[in-house]
């Protein structure tokens, strides 16, 4: 007899215990930030960090790295990638 699917070994769904329960980015949330922290999102924000990233390497939940973030007018959106509509159109034949 097959097994149901969320029971597979290994899958995070139905389970318990502290990956469920206490996950890593949830440990520092609703605490009052420190300037040091500010200072690391800032460093990671520069850095293109995706905002999941840097929720896990702060360990606080990404809707407090946007809002955070929007406060200190820190931006999150990637420098790297031109912004919609901007290139020059290739001319037609």
């Amino acid at each position: 007899m097959a097994k149901a699917a969320w029971k597979r070994p290994g899958s995070p769904i139905g389970k318990k215990g502290p990956r469920k329960s206490n996950p890593r980015y949830k440990r520092r949330s609703r605490q009052p930030w420190t300037e040091k922290e500010v200072k690391q999102l800032r460093a990671l924000a520069r850095a293109n960090t995706p905002t999941g990233v840097i929720s896990l390497k702060m360990e606080r939940p990404k809707g407090s790295i946007a809002s955070k973030a929007q406060r200190e007018d820190i931006s999150l959106r990637p420098v790297n990638r031109s912004p919609y509509n901007r290139r020059k159109k290739a001319a037609r034949r």
